[in-house]
């Protein structure tokens, strides 16, 4: 196992990490700017209940959006029995449902779902924590389905240049059940795929029936 160097790699630049730094005289400054919104939307802030809601939601907020600030347990990866060898090939390796929650960057309403990761190592692999970590790092942000996909795989491409990638997404959004047309029944799914996965259709085949997917 060993660390890798995030400034030779540049992943922190792949990652999209953001400084956020707040003062305290700025949550305070947003509570208050919470606190009329709610009140005009209808909400009593005259009770015991609710005097704390503003500060609540702003904690919940930025915790929430905390895949702006990075995951430094990411950049660890091991060895695969391939050493150096540019045809060794090992079987792919799919992980999920990797449960989500992500917030709409149109509406800052949530979409959930789950997300299935398949890759075939070359010269590392990772820790299957590490795509669950992998998946949460973008998900914990202002988004859309489209590109949470595409910098998940954009990320781990960049940290383990594995054979090929496999991306599943599958999610529910909120914006669409609790506003506007209100149709609860929807799952959006989106695909993503690199490397062999591009050219091999059987691959292809074999990822989605691990993911359980009629697509």
């Amino acid at each position: 196992m060993f660390d890798l160097d995030i400034a030779d790699l540049s992943i922190h630049k792949v990652m999209e990490l953001r400084s956020r730094d707040v003062s305290h005289e700025q949550m305070r400054k947003f509570e208050g700017y919470i606190a009329e919104i709610f009140a005009a939307c209808g909400l009593d802030l005259r009770t015991s209940a609710t005097e704390e809601t503003p500060r609540r939601f702003l904690q919940a907020l930025l915790e929430t959006t905390e895949g702006y600030d990075g995951d430094p347990k990411l950049l660890k990866v091991f060895d695969t029995e391939c050493r150096g060898e540019p045809d060794c090939r090992l079987g792919q390796v799919i992980e999920g449902p990797i449960p989500f929650f992500a917030l709409c960057e149109h509406h800052a309403l949530p979409f959930f779902g789950h997300a299935y990761i398949g890759y075939i190592p070359h010269e590392h692999i990772v820790g299957i924590s590490k795509l669950t970590r992998l998946v949460r790092l973008f998900a914990k942000r202002f988004t859309v389905q489209e590109r949470l996909g595409e910098q998940i795989v954009n990320t781990f491409d960049a940290l383990l240049e594995p054979h090929g990638i496999a991306m599943y997404l599958e999610a529910h959004h909120l914006c669409v059940e609790m506003r506007g047309i209100r149709d609860i029944s929807p799952l959006t799914r989106t695909t993503l795929w690199r490397g062999e996965y591009e050219h091999s259709s059987s691959l292809r085949i074999e990822f989605l029936l691990a993911c359980g997917s009629d697509m």
